[in-house]
């Protein structure tokens, strides 16, 4: 009888979108085909996103330490095997130092994309600075990262941001800026091969600011940790693309 009754629960929880290992209810988003007739440009896919999507905001201060709380937002859809993202931000302070690909962005005013495609504990870090500088890297948990490679990340990622891609030291008075993003599969180096269409995956969307003057680490989905750790699959929530 006890083992039915909890075979019984652990559905009820796979029901109702909370994550056994971690006992909390992870959030899902439904992440719209948009059809386009040819490969759009980056401000026709920041348009569509706009027009097609709403927004999700990463507003979750899992650490009560580092309380400051930058105003978030991310749009997601897809098309062609290409995940399409946008983020808006407004914060008091902005910093971009960062120029060289694969360097330490989050450093910076910084926006993070955490993709487990198969949902197997394995996950890209997407990490973008305010001015499109990109770190990308893969593997199963902080320390076992492999790093992709910078000319291929500058062949295949399209990046823009409203703030330009020059750097500058950080500026106070209050800002707001955007960044739009085209990632293809092909990116995703681990899983060559891989179709968006139809994928339930893993994810968490993330903000932060190592190195500003207010420093911060926001998250889509909660992360139960001591102390800041966005490398923690077990508390990505769901992505299931249309």
């Amino acid at each position: 009888m006890f083992k039915k009754w909890s075979t019984l629960f652990f559905l009820c929880l796979l029901i109702a979108g909370c994550n056994p290992k971690t006992n909390h209810v992870d959030k899902t988003i439904i992440v719209k085909e948009i059809k386009f007739e040819g490969n759009p440009d980056i401000q026709q896919v920041s348009k569509l996103l706009d027009t097609n999507t709403e927004s999700h905001a990463v507003d979750l201060v899992n650490w009560e330490r580092f309380s400051y709380q930058p105003k978030v937002s991310f749009k997601i859809a897809h098309w062609n095997n290409n995940i399409w993202l946008k983020y808006e931000v407004v914060e008091d302070n902005i910093l971009a130092e960062k120029t060289q690909t694969n360097d330490y962005v989050s450093k910076d005013s910084c926006v993070e994309f955490f993709f487990d495609p198969l949902g197997d504990g394995s996950y890209y870090n997407f990490e973008f600075n305010c001015i499109g500088t990109t770190h990308l890297a893969y593997g199963p948990q902080r320390k076992k990262r492999q790093f992709s490679n910078p000319d291929d990340i500058h062949k295949q990622i399209q990046v823009q941001s409203s703030l330009g891609s020059q750097p500058f030291a950080e500026k106070k008075g209050g800002h707001q800026w955007e960044i739009t993003i085209i990632i293809p599969a092909e990116s995703l180096a681990h899983n060559p091969q891989i179709q968006l269409k139809g994928l339930s995956s893993r994810a968490n969307f993330y903000k932060c600011g190592d190195a500003t003057s207010e420093k911060h680490y926001l998250s889509w989905n909660p992360v139960h940790t001591k102390k800041p750790d966005f490398h923690r699959p077990e508390f990505f929530g769901k992505l299931i693309f249309e």
